[in-house]
């Protein structure tokens, strides 16, 4: 049985996952993320691990990595990476000759939106937003059933559209940026700037919000009406069918969910004279990236598979009508 691994790098966690032809996820491993002021190689590192528990002594048949950076249009290098040491690194390449297997790349907003449009949430819409809330914010354009990467690769970099002119200091080296005030990192930062506590994270706020905390209650409804707003500017762009929140924020579900719906029909341009896409969660949690870097990696392989055949296939006819 072939074996197709799919491993999700963020900011805060490497997951790996071996995943089904069903979009099933078979094991997981995870890691944490060394950090983004560390050696490339230390994140590599956590990486290898963590596939290395998933295949055990399989052979490995490909691996998809979902990265949260900004990956070239050939899938070869993550250019830049807000939250990882990865600067302009031919990421592809070198991990491919340290697990001798071929390794398919592409961006983690990107990978969780193929697997919300394969296996998910997307369903029959040919037109939607995926975002995922996560340390940041990533995200995804699906036009015509198909995740849009754009010229340079990087189509979906909604996180780091400016949203507050000189507004908070943002680890891209921009101020301002959308998911200073939209994500795991925002919800956590809100709480402790009023006294919430240093060591809260953002599952120990949730967990309060879903206990009726005031202060967490508050924190939702902040970073929810940022996502709300920002969504508002999306759709005035895309006017997408659906729009689909994923990562590990949207856990919270319409603790996040229902004051950025709010917003989102407060802040639309002519919400009155149209169809406000609907605003629901990923249906595949904080494993789409890795599920969708497998599928990524499960199709790319195949495909070459069934050139390699087709070549030979005409070789071997040329050969006979020699």
């Amino acid at each position: 049985m072939a074996l197709f691994i799919g491993v999700d790098i963020g900011g805060t966690k490497v997951l790996a996952t071996a995943v089904s032809r069903s979009g099933r996820v078979l094991r997981t491993a995870l890691r944490t993320t060394p950090g983004r002021r560390v050696e490339a190689s230390l994140v590599e590192d956590a990486l290898t691990e963590a596939v290395q528990e998933i295949a055990g002594i399989r052979r490995i048949s490909a691996i998809g990595i979902a990265a949260a950076g900004f990956v070239d249009a050939q899938g070869e290098r993550v250019r830049f990476a807000p939250h990882l040491p990865w600067r302009d690194e031919g990421v592809r390449a070198r991990l491919a000759e340290r697990w001798s297997a071929p390794v398919v790349l592409d961006n983690d907003a990107n990978c969780a939106a193929r697997a919300e449009v394969v296996y998910g949430a997307v369903g029959d819409a040919e037109n939607a937003l995926v975002i995922t809330l996560g340390t940041g914010i990533g995200g995804a354009v699906v036009l015509e059933s198909t995740v849009h990467r754009g010229y340079n690769g990087m189509a979906g970099e909604f996180g780091h559209m400016q949203v507050v002119p000189d507004g908070r200091g943002c680890e891209c080296g921009g101020a301002g940026c959308w998911e200073q005030y939209c994500s795991g990192n925002a919800l956590v930062r809100f709480v402790r700037e009023r006294g919430g506590g240093d060591q809260l994270t953002g599952p120990m706020i949730t967990e309060a919000a879903e206990a009726g905390d005031p202060l967490a209650l508050e924190a939702f409804a902040s970073v929810g009406t940022w996502l709300g707003v920002g969504v508002a500017n999306l759709v005035a762009a895309f006017d997408p069918e659906i729009v689909v929140i994923g990562g590990g924020l949207s856990a919270a579900g319409d603790l996040l969910l229902e004051p950025a719906r709010s917003a989102l029909r407060t802040s639309l341009v002519g919400a009155d004279h149209r169809t406000v896409p609907p605003v629901v969660r990923a249906a595949l949690g904080p494993e789409a990236g890795a599920i969708g870097a497998a599928d990524l990696a499960r199709q790319r392989f195949r495909t070459a598979g069934t050139r390699a055949r087709a070549r030979r296939q005409a070789a071997r006819g040329t050969a006979r009508r020699r």
